[in-house]
């Protein structure tokens, strides 16, 4: 298997769920402007990343953001400059000043020269990169790279690795699923010694228009891709739900070269779970652990691809946990970097991807 690697105002209503209290809506404002001139920065783009959540700056540099309750990154970048980053949620109470730099040209300029870019790249690993960026699902299949002539492809000898890099935004049309992404790629990386395939960068999602045949076919097929995904598993571990979710977790024996399992008898336990400041749930375990999710059967193709037994009947991921994590409202979590997954997630890749802001009907 293939590891993947301001001013607020708020709405606010009463849960039932383990969370007593449930912010609705918040507002992210802020400025933009130039860390050299200080002047303000129109145009510039701010968005959620991984969501349909955007703005553009006016001529004053200025934005306003909506954004459903839970936690984001934000991006802020205009082109020709260095783009930002940074975690917003419910209970950020400033206003955003943001001052962006300039690119550094000549650290650019010494990276191209000192990488070895294939001439041919996109024809040598064009699918390859598809394969294992966007992934080989029956929904990654529909998808579409609108503008695969931005892909730069460079392969070292030395270290067995391919990386791809992106002269402009990626854009992805996924017609599976009703959404184009606008994915400003800054690094992908396949290691063939470890088959492990990583990525860097911000995607947008923006919704597709089509006729009511076409939303009724995405709604459904959304609903499918959410179900046993990564997203519907830290909404349900927030809200309480895995069990009525169809989720079961195992603890992993870490010494164990058979994959060894205990099952996690409460997941809810004060011991590896606990609900912190902002209605935050904090997973304080820090190991490997089984995810298996009961309610649907893995896909034919996952299984053939990966040698497993045709009778498995749950879809399996393993993930490995360095020191704990926090998972917000809308199921985003943090800190990613501490987080990794092998299985049915890494084989479901940016194809299968929802934005957080997704809900299913």
């Amino acid at each position: 298997m293939k590891p993947i690697v301001f001013f607020f105002l708020f709405l606010f209503t009463i849960s039932t769920q383990a969370q007593t209290v449930v912010y609705e809506q918040f507002t992210v404002t802020g400025t933009v402007t130039d860390a050299a001139t200080q002047q303000p920065m129109a145009g510039a783009s701010v968005f959620c990343q991984n969501t349909t959540l955007g703005a553009i700056t006016n001529a004053e540099g200025k934005f306003v953001l909506k954004v459903p309750a839970g936690g984001y990154d934000l991006i802020i970048s205009y082109t020709s400059y260095e783009t930002q980053e940074m975690r917003i949620n419910t209970a950020s109470l400033a206003p955003i000043a943001v001052a962006l730099k300039l690119k550094d040209k000549s650290l650019a300029e010494v990276a191209v020269v000192g990488s070895s870019e294939v001439a041919d790249g996109l024809v040598k690993y064009g699918q390859f990169f598809k394969d294992n960026f966007i992934g080989t699902t029956s929904n990654a299949k529909q998808c579409t790279i609108q503008n695969p002539e931005v892909l730069q492809f460079y392969f070292s000898k030395k270290r067995n690795r391919l990386r791809v890099k992106a002269k402009e935004d990626l854009i992805i049309v996924n017609n599976a699923l009703g959404y184009k992404i606008k994915f400003q790629l800054d690094s992908f990386s396949y290691d063939y010694n470890t088959n492990i395939s990583a990525y860097t960068g911000f995607p947008f999602f923006e919704a597709l228009e089509g006729d009511a045949t076409l939303k009724e076919s995405w709604k459904q097929n959304r609903e499918e891709a959410y179900a046993g995904s990564r997203l519907h598993f830290l909404r349900s571990w927030y809200d309480s739900t895995l069990q009525q979710e169809g989720y079961v977790i195992e603890y992993v024996d870490p010494n164990s070269k058979t994959l060894k399992t205990t099952p996690v008898k409460n997941p809810y336990d004060s011991s590896m779970y606990a609900v912190i400041e902002n209605n935050d749930v904090e997973i304080t375990y820090g190991g490997r652990l089984r995810i298996i999710y009961k309610e649907e059967l893995p896909d034919a193709n996952y299984l053939s691809s990966n040698k497993l037994p045709a009778h498995l009947k749950s879809q399996i991921t393993i993930i490995d946990v360095n020191d704990g994590f926090v998972i917000q409202q809308n199921g985003y979590f943090y800190d990613q970097n501490d987080v990794t997954n092998t299985g049915y997630w890494s084989w479901e890749k940016l194809g299968d991807a929802l934005p957080y802001d997704y809900n299913p009907e």
